[in-house]
């Protein structure tokens, strides 16, 4: 019999998944990491149901308790981050070092398992020719979770399962409902856990790094009014500013030495061109010379296309086609061949030379 250990949140992604593959033949067993205490969907009441359901599957359910290295890879990872005057990603961070490594080091130390599961909106395809396994986008293109997924390894890949990247998010609750499940009329988790347990990304941030007031300038260096803290403000942000001015104005660059938040108009706001670091290749081999694809730089936003050119130690540089709106150091950029995820990495910091 084929075994599967199945990351099991609480939500009704992750349910129908671990339903799908026990209606599938597979002997199943729930996993739940414990990240933190709260009510977001990996959390305390997350367990809750996830325990239920394993209960109602008639499978076992283990829990481990990986708050610590959730706090040092995703908490100190975030608060560093903003400190520094980046935006940092977490999920894809999340994803790779939280969830998946360790998931499958547990399947396999402690239940001699050697496949994973997760309610992940992805597809994975092995290429005969190339031996290498490929993540592919989901067929639901609104639910798809490539983008956040970008940094799984190939070993990873070869030994995870996702069985909900063929079918919709409607066609997910149908399953529910259909298998009975607890979760079948659970709403959807909006936004990261860290917002859902401390109400906000800035009552979150505001916990960890101490607030800090100075000055919102103009490119020119006039002081337009005051911040309590740049790690509010992020590249190309525009509502909340607290600044008025007889056009609208975007946050252009985040100067930590002068504790100062400096906004521009939208010209100011883009970019030809960018770095990007720490890139896991997935579908493909590193290249060696330049290579003509398209980029996502955002989860919400469209791929463009893009001149990838290959550098030294996991580098690469991105010159896009047309100017890019709001580039943020510590988001990710996303190559993508159609559906097929080349790989990504993540923004540097820049500097903007017109600005003072």
């Amino acid at each position: 019999m084929n075994q599967v250990v199945v990351g099991l949140s609480g939500g009704v992604d992750s349910s129908v998944a671990a339903a799908i593959l026990h209606d599938q033949g597979y002997k199943v067993y729930g996993l739940t990491l414990w990240l933190m205490k709260g009510k977001g969907q990996c959390c305390s009441e997350g367990m809750v149901d996830a325990a239920f359901i394993c209960e109602q599957l008639g499978i076992p359910h283990h829990v481990v308790d990986s708050r610590e290295i959730f706090k040092e890879n995703i908490i100190d990872y975030l608060v560093s981050g903003y400190e520094s005057g980046v935006t940092p990603l977490p999920c894809s961070q999340c994803n790779r070092v939280v969830k998946f490594t360790p998931m499958l080091d547990y399947a396999r130390k402690n239940l001699g398992v050697d496949q994973i599961a997760t309610g992940h909106y992805g597809r994975i395809l092995y290429d005969e020719n190339t031996h290498r396994y490929q993540l592919l986008r989901a067929v639901d293109r609104t639910k798809d979770q490539s983008y956040f997924l970008y940094d799984l390894t190939q070993e990873i890949l070869a030994n995870t399962i996702f069985p909900l990247g063929n079918q919709t998010k409607a066609e997910t609750r149908k399953i529910a409902a259909q298998f009975k499940l607890k979760t079948a009329d659970k709403p959807e988790s909006q936004d990261l856990c860290l917002i859902e347990s401390h109400g906000s990304m800035r009552q979150f941030l505001d916990k960890y790094i101490n607030q800090k007031e100075g000055d919102i300038v103009d490119l020119d260096g006039k002081v337009l009014g005051k911040h309590a803290g740049i790690h509010h403000y992020t590249i190309g942000q525009r509502k909340g500013l607290g600044v008025s001015a007889p056009h609208p104005l975007y946050v252009v660059k985040l100067d930590t030495v002068m504790n100062r938040v400096i906004v521009g108009d939208r010209s100011r706001a883009v970019s030809s061109e960018c770095f990007v670091n720490r890139m896991n290749w997935v579908s493909i081999s590193a290249p060696e010379s330049p290579i003509r694809t398209e980029v996502q730089v955002r989860y919400r936003s469209n791929p463009v296309p893009v001149n990838v050119i290959p550098l030294e130690d996991s580098r690469i540089k991105l010159v896009f086609d047309e100017p890019q709106f709001g580039i943020t150091p510590g988001q990710a950029a996303v190559l993508y061949d159609g559906e097929v995820v080349l790989g990504g990495g993540i923004i540097e910091k820049f500097e903007t030379n017109s600005i003072n």
